[in-house]
């Protein structure tokens, strides 16, 4: 990675304000499964767009025509987002969006100076970062007036936790009355603030990129050294890091924890403290509340999207034109419905999303929950989560002593029998569940001949794709309950 910053006159800037927004890649985002094993998290539809969708929108809203440009990097391959950038360009017809590609995980910081170039052309001046992963309301505007009146270099979106949650995020200390950023630590080991990051940032270009260069001629100099020595007995699986090794991680420069904390010194960095909602979107099942907030706020607009309330519509829903939804089901609050879902008679929905080509038959009930693409719920089936505090940033409880998930989640093609229960469980894609079950991650079909503790499991019978799903969950389903934390790496 070269460490030249292309030359800038300040006489020549033009003033322009240039977004991008960090989605990540396939490697990341693994606490999303299993719906991310169908769409990448940042296409993931929430209140009826794809999460990153919600950021395009916050930027469009920038009065002024301030920010023309907009930057979507990671390392999915081009052509997960070549649709969607097609959509959102004619979507929003002021923005030009581009998708750059990493050729590996670079970190936050590390995809912004690798595509300095592509970002600084045209001389911009101030740079938007938003983590695509963050659902929140956005103040950009708030976040621009701040930078001007404090002549800042950098901005920071903060907001309120709890004491006991914030040592899971990246923590600000400020000065109340300036707003200045006093000190910042990722997710340190004792409580030293309740005011965390939010993941949105915006840095005068002049500032950002020589942060990032120091960083990485930082990293650079340090010599390789030994990163794991377990013990003289075990030598071949100790960590030792090779001249590729070293310059592989040399190059994963990450804002948190390489850039924040050295920009407190500089005395040119702000906290924009937001009074409105922030919610991570890290897990599946933080999927359900985020969309619950989305929905909230595009009521709160007046969004011609939603439906119109009635006795049998609880405010807000989303429906999408596509979907039958019979008259006498009940919906809401908080649910979104997507294309072609069939809702039979007598349904009840409650906080949940139905993914498209799903059916609800007649009688059913589905509560805190998501419903994959193209599955089935029975009659008189129940699927149901457990609601979670509103002032929790995790969708995980325990049961039994055992971490669970809150959020039922039932991946792609999946089906629930009739009058079955699911409760609080994570289910793999294509799966026929025929029993009562409850808090757990399903992998193996559930059906009445499972109650026989003797009974063997059949596995030769089971097609190529359902094993190859299978085969990635088994490594991933003691992880996929942690609790939800900023990564920044999307």
């Amino acid at each position: 990675m070269s460490l030249q910053v292309p030359f800038r006159s300040k006489a020549s800037q033009e003033g322009a304000t240039k977004a991008v927004i960090l989605v990540g890649g396939p490697s990341r985002g693994t606490r999303f499964r299993p719906l991310s094993l169908d769409v990448p998290k940042p296409l993931f539809e929430v209140a009826g767009h794809p999460i990153i969708w919600h950021c395009l929108t916050a930027i469009e809203r920038v009065p002024g025509k301030e920010i023309t440009e907009v930057l979507i990097i990671g390392y999915y391959e081009e052509s997960v987002f070549r649709d969607f950038i097609k959509d959102a360009t004619n979507e929003f017809p002021n923005l030009s969006i581009k998708y750059l590609r990493e050729y590996e995980a670079l970190g936050t910081a590390g995809g912004l100076y690798h595509f300095r170039d592509a970002i600084l052309k045209g001389r911009p001046e101030r740079l938007f970062v938003l983590n695509a992963d963050v659902c929140c309301s956005f103040p950009l505007p708030e976040m621009l007036q701040l930078f001007h009146d404090k002549s800042a270099e950098a901005i920071i979106l903060g907001t309120r936790v709890s004491n006991e949650a914030a040592t899971n995020f990246g923590c600000i200390v400020s000065d109340a009355h300036t707003r200045r950023v006093l000190h910042y630590v990722e997710k340190p080991e004792s409580q030293i603030s309740n005011l965390i990051n939010c993941g949105v940032y915006l840095f005068s270009t002049d500032a950002i990129f020589p942060s990032i260069k120091t960083a990485i001629k930082r990293r650079t100099d340090r010599p390789s050294r030994l990163v794991s020595y377990p013990s003289s007995e075990n030598l071949e699986n100790s960590f030792i890091l090779n001249d590729d090794d070293e310059e592989r991680k040399n190059e994963v420069i990450r804002l948190e924890q390489d850039i924040l904390g050295d920009l407190a010194d500089t005395k040119h960095f702000f906290v924009y403290e937001t009074k409105d909602f922030w919610r991570q979107i890290k897990t599946a099942g933080s999927a359900v509340p985020a969309n619950a907030l989305y929905l909230q706020k595009a009521w709160q607009n007046g969004s011609k999207e939603l439906a119109q309330p009635s006795a049998n519509i609880i405010a807000p829903v989303f429906i999408h034109p596509t979907a039958h939804v019979d008259p006498t089901a009940k919906l809401g609050p908080n649910v979104s419905i997507g294309p072609r879902v069939h809702v039979g008679p007598g349904a009840r929905i409650k906080e949940s999303i139905v993914l498209e080509d799903s059916e609800i038959k007649h009688d059913a009930c589905v509560l805190y929950s998501i419903i994959g693409w193209g599955s089935r719920v029975g009659a008189w089936a129940r699927v149901e989560g457990t609601p979670t505090p509103v002032g929790s940033h995790t969708t995980s409880i325990i049961k039994n002593g055992v971490k669970v998930q809150s959020i039922t989640i039932l991946g792609k093609d999946c089906g629930v029998g009739d009058e079955v229960r699911v409760q609080n469980c994570v289910c793999l894609p294509f799966k026929e569940l025929k029993r009562d079950v409850a808090n757990e991650v399903i992998i193996e079909e559930y059906n009445n001949e499972n109650n026989n503790d003797n009974n063997e499991r059949n596995e030769d019978n089971q097609d190529d794709k359902e094993n190859s799903k299978n085969e990635e969950a088994r490594g991933w389903r003691t992880t996929m309950t942690d609790a939800d934390e900023i990564d920044g790496d999307g």
